[in-house]
């Protein structure tokens, strides 16, 4: 996978522990891979995702609740992917 950066994300507040996200220099999602959480529902979101632009994701998927937490997989995909925003624009500056 040249030219593309695989980040590991931590998430919070949600049944998913780790997302791979693999990101390409485009800021395309190559994949998504969830470990724990609703197994039909992040194959779901993978399936969702893949050949999108992170910021499209970001938008939709930003401030999605699940249940009575205040986060979610999807929110914390968008979580992941600002962090990752964040970080390379800092490396560019």
């Amino acid at each position: 996978m040249d030219n593309v950066k695989v980040i590991d994300y931590e998430t919070s507040g949600t049944c998913c522990g780790l997302m791979r996200v693999a990101i390409d220099i485009n800021n395309t999602i190559q994949d998504v891979e969830f470990l724990g959480g609703c197994n039909g529902n992040l194959k779901g979101i993978k399936a969702l995702v893949k050949g999108m632009n992170i910021n499209d994701v970001i938008d939709k998927l930003k401030g999605i609740q699940c249940g009575n937490k205040t986060t979610s997989c999807p929110d914390q995909l968008a979580q992941c992917l600002l962090n990752y925003k964040e970080k390379m624009q800092k490396t560019t500056v």
